[in-house]
């Protein structure tokens, strides 16, 4: 199962070449996941649209942008052509990551004219059914996101997707150079982790790591959204601890001379589409210099990695895990083990 991910700025021209590339790329459907953005506002209420600026910053509708993926290749097979702008990197992540999940394999393209060419485009859209008023909202719109398309390819897009420089071309002829990249494999399948999605609860092991400043090590994932400590799942039979040491090895590089002790156990409930479970945090001790100066990342899974305090990591990590590491910190001040459930110490 393949998705042909056509991203760009608005304007790029990314539906009407997903239109021609449906005729080009062999057993391909288009899916176009600003139909799930149109659905929004039948399925949630107001008070909860008026919350967000756009519909990506929904969660709702990034977990339906993958499962609606997924149902439709199960339903017609072959090539998914999937127009739609991406310009948040963690975004990408829980998207992709969630494909990679279903063994969806995403080949991620950039649509990518000169300014100049998009500025035009957008000032060269024509009234539809909608009305003059929503012509001029829709233009400002594609205006307004100029700016963050352009801090997005310097950041991160540019190196993560194949680029086609669309300036010069008809439409037509950018569908035919996404084809041909996709046919000969220089837009490569995305090497984005393939994490297979639990069918029960887990338990997971993270280790915390600490510098001679006693901050701890935090890892950035490319398969979802913000940061995380180093760990992971407890493969059958395998002791948690050894699960931790076994993880960081693979994670950073990094071999553990002793086995970490526990700092506590937090009972993560079930929130579809997770089923939760038990998740604990060891402590790994510190790290000399030397050791951290060597840390290894692996491309595919981890995109960075950094030594933070509490206080910056409350910017970086989930509320579930920060709130877990709080009472992880607490646990190591005070020469003790914790029982949490849904992050609340309990007994």
């Amino acid at each position: 199962m393949v998705i042909v991910w056509i991203n760009g700025a608005f304007g790029a021209g990314k539906s009407s070449t997903a239109r021609e590339l449906v005729d080009l790329i062999p057993n391909s459907t288009l899916y176009d996941p600003e139909l799930i953005g149109g659905a929004m506002s039948w399925l949630l209420p107001q008070k909860r649209l008026a919350e967000v600026n756009d519909f990506q910053d929904l969660p709702i509708w990034r977990r339906m942008v993958v499962d609606t993926a997924a149902a439709l290749l199960a339903e017609v097979g072959g090539v998914l052509v999937v127009p739609m702008t991406l310009l948040r990197q963690e975004y990408r992540d829980e998207i992709f990551g969630g494909l990679a999940a279903r063994r969806i394999q995403v080949r991620h393209v950039l649509l990518a004219p000169d300014e100049t060419i998009l500025r035009e485009r957008i000032h060269g859209r024509t009234p539809d059914h909608s009305g003059p008023a929503e012509l001029t909202r829709v233009r400002q719109w594609s205006y307004d996101h100029i700016e963050p398309y352009r801090t997005a390819v310097h950041d991160w897009l540019g190196a993560d997707a194949y680029v086609v420089d669309s300036t010069a071309l008809t439409t037509a002829e950018t569908a035919r150079a996404v084809a041909e990249a996709v046919a000969a494999g220089t837009a490569a399948p995305c090497g984005i982790v393939q994490t297979p999605e639990p069918t029960g609860e887990t338990l997971a092991a993270g280790v915390l790591l600490f510098d001679e400043h006693d901050r701890f090590l935090l890892v950035d994932p490319t398969y979802k959204p913000g940061w995380e400590f180093p760990g992971g799942v407890v493969e059958p039979g395998e002791p948690p601890a050894r699960a931790g040491m076994r993880e960081v090895a693979e994670e950073i590089g990094l071999e553990l001379d002793a086995v970490p002790t526990l700092l506590l156990v937090d009972w993560e409930r079930p929130q579809p589409p997770g089923y939760g479970g038990l998740r604990l945090l060891f402590d790994g001790g510190r790290l000399p210099a030397a050791d951290a100066e060597r840390l290894l990342l692996p491309g595919a899974e981890l995109r960075d990695w950094r030594f933070v305090t509490e206080e910056e990591a409350a910017d970086l990590l989930p509320p579930v895990r920060y709130r877990r590491l709080h009472w992880a910190l607490r646990a190591r001040e005070r020469g003790t083990v914790l029982n949490l459930e849904a992050g609340v110490p309990v007994g």
